[in-house]
């Protein structure tokens, strides 16, 4: 081995390059991110940056959630928000981010459980049902995942066969919960909010109906 790093400093010499006793695996510089609210392969988009067609403010047009720069914004007072459209069985992908103390959720089928959004929750306090990444009102999250507000967040949601589970921010907060849906076999999905200002992005979703 050690013939073998003195043949490569003396090549590096000769070839005026700098020698690393220790290989490099750095990788190559990331090619630049999908484009915002274009859907990845096998997805739709639910919001196309551009309007809110295919979206209600509880029954209504949507008046106090409106699209800035590609991004759904939320006003702070107003409704919550709906797809026309209802789903059973479907993996959905959703950014999202919040300011200081910003609380929302995402529903799921129509209504309750919602995936918690909530950084009023006390980093230090007991976790719980309110807490980001966790399912309101029915089970906590696993572990505390979500970034400080203003950062943006990443949610991927499965519901398969009344089943869920939750990624946030590529850490599994809900593994598998089998829900009671009662009669409740489909429904839209939706921003719930509790008076604060809430911005949102691709939303992307997959079924399996």
């Amino acid at each position: 081995m050690r013939i073998h790093y003195i043949l490569l400093a003396a090549i590096c010499l000769i070839a005026g390059q700098p020698f690393q006793a220790t290989p490099s695996f750095a990788a190559e510089p990331a090619a630049e991110g999908a484009k915002d609210n274009v859907a990845p392969k096998g997805f739709r988009a639910l919001f196309n940056g551009k309007d809110l067609a295919g979206w209600n403010e509880r029954g209504k047009p949507p008046v106090n959630w409106t699209v800035q720069e590609g991004m759904l914004v939320f006003s702070g007072k107003g409704g919550d928000l709906f797809t026309d459209e209802k789903f059973s069985n479907y993996v959905l992908l959703v950014d999202w981010k919040v300011e200081k103390n910003g609380n929302s959720g995402v529903y799921l089928r129509g209504g309750n459980p919602q995936v918690e959004i909530n950084d009023a929750d006390s980093p230090t306090g007991n976790i719980w049902v309110g807490t980001t990444g966790g399912l309101y009102p029915d089970l906590p999250p696993v572990v505390r995942a979500a970034k400080p507000a203003g950062e943006w967040n990443h949610f991927e949601i499965i519901v398969e066969n009344g089943v869920i589970t939750v990624l946030t921010n590529g850490v599994k907060t809900v593994d598998g919960f089998k829900k009671d849906w009662k009669d409740r076999t489909s429904g839209s999905v939706g921003f719930q909010n509790h008076g604060t200002p809430l911005w949102f992005k691709n939303m992307y979703i997959k079924t399996s109906e």
